[in-house]
């Protein structure tokens, strides 16, 4: 195996590339200096991204990316799995990949980089993985994440470590106009012209221990409106669609409901329209942050240094306690994060005004 630390990079063969990020949404915005870096140093090759099904609209809004392949989780039998599986391995073939990075440690995408066929694979070197999944890599990062580092430049340092940086490593994302437009008619749909400023909410996560209280969510919304005259436009998945009643009932003002009306791409669009972004640690935080949308985010057990969007303007309210950041999935692992149940409506009132007064 290659050593890393004397990377031998033949940019003149490289003619088709894939990179692999199968994570959530939110890993795969962190991910996009790193697509920018690879069309900067290779500006005629053909950049293929690889991610999961519920993220594909992102790399396909990607200025800087070709092709997205989108690899899906969705059940089958045995031989539609089988057959499925051979359709999508001759398809990956076709691009003649000469060099393949994987973003993650897991073995999905190693195998993935490896049946891919490019001579150079590159990847993050696992010290607790199995043994063979290193091996798949002609060039390994002995890089480890560290705690107190942001994952946006963890990612980066694995395409650094061969000479492949970028000046900008700052994640960022354009709407095209189709998008631009959907979010508008959406909006529109809702008695919101395209100029008139909003505040975006999005108050759900993937995970519950990282989540706000309705009743709390709602004296904000309230407050916002009363204070400020403006309306608050809640965003979320399909699935936090009968959730979100938990909040608007509990409302003295009426608020605008696109839980479930969005695609990612569109979600994307109406943040970037947004006054203000404010969410707890979930998907709408690093569209916000990519987007160029000023934020406050809600933090409870996950650590603000790794995950927020970073620049001045993204205020991040966290209770200081001593346990925190413990990155656990609640107190004792209970799903409730006690840092967050203690949180006060005052406290986020103090960064919502100190953004929206600017």
């Amino acid at each position: 195996m290659k050593d890393p630390n004397k990377p031998s990079l033949p940019k003149d063969g490289i003619r088709n590339i894939l990179l692999i990020q199968l994570g959530d949404i939110g890993d795969v915005v962190l991910t996009f200096p790193c697509i920018r870096a690879l069309r900067e140093n290779f500006p005629e090759a053909g950049i293929v991204v690889a991610v999961r099904e519920k993220a594909r609209e992102l790399i396909d809004d990607c200025a800087w990316a070709d092709a997205t392949i989108s690899v899906e989780q969705g059940k089958r039998g045995m031989i539609k799995q089988f057959l499925h599986q051979g359709r999508f391995f001759r398809k990956l073939r076709n691009f003649q990949f000469d060099l393949c990075i994987d973003m993650r440690t897991g073995d999905r995408g190693a195998i993935l980089s490896f049946l891919s066929g490019a001579p150079l694979r590159f990847g993050f070197f696992e010290e607790n993985g199995n043994c063979w999944r290193n091996r798949l890599f002609t060039h390994l990062s002995h890089k480890q994440y560290t705690p107190d580092q942001y994952v946006g430049d963890y990612l980066l340092g694995l395409l650094m470590d061969h000479g492949l940086g970028t000046e900008n490593n700052k994640p960022e994302m354009e709407a095209p106009m189709q998008r631009e437009k959907e979010a508008e008619d959406l909006l529109a749909a809702e008695m919101l012209q395209p100029h008139d400023p909003f505040v975006a909410l999005q108050p759900f996560s993937l995970w519950k221990y990282k989540e706000w209280s309705p009743e709390k969510f709602a004296h904000l919304i309230d407050w916002i409106q009363k204070k400020y005259h403006l309306p608050v436009v809640l965003t979320g998945a399909p699935l936090e669609k009968e959730r979100s009643a938990e909040i608007t009932e509990k409302c003295v003002h009426p608020t605008v409901n696109l839980m479930g009306k969005t695609s990612i791409g569109v979600l994307s669009a109406v943040i970037k329209k947004a006054r203000l972004f404010i969410g707890v640690d979930s998907v709408g935080m690093h569209l916000s942050g990519a987007a160029g949308t000023p934020s406050v985010t809600l933090f409870g057990p996950s650590s603000p240094v790794s995950w927020a969007p970073r620049g001045s303007k993204h205020l991040v309210v966290q209770k200081d306690m001593p346990c925190l950041p413990c990155r656990q999935k609640g107190c004792e692992g209970s799903e409730i994060s006690r840092c967050l149940n203690d949180l006060q409506v005052e406290e986020v009132m103090q960064a919502v005004d100190r953004q929206l007064s600017q």
